[in-house]
């Protein structure tokens, strides 16, 4: 009979030890997607941030490309009317 009590004690300890580790893993997990949240918005304003300097790049690049090529004609008509 001893021997069964002690058995029940024995379960009831490891039963409260898994509890109290269980609960150890669920606060770990948590943290951790508090954190996983946390870097998934800074990498999105970060994105954000990006597109908007790349589209401002572009937009650089075409109005001087722009320039470039109304320029390069320009001369190209100038040197035409002179070599007539």
């Amino acid at each position: 009979m001893n021997w069964m009590q002690q058995m029940d004690v024995q379960r009831a300890e490891l039963r409260e030890l898994n509890e109290l580790n269980f609960s150890r893993v669920d606060a770990r997990l948590v943290a951790t997607q508090a954190q996983v949240a946390e870097l998934r918005q800074e990498l999105q304003a970060g994105l954000a941030r990006f597109e908007t300097k790349l589209e401002q790049r572009t937009a650089d690049l075409i109005k001087w490309s722009f320039v470039f090529w109304v320029g390069a004609v320009g001369a190209i008509a100038v040197l035409a009317g002179v070599l007539r």
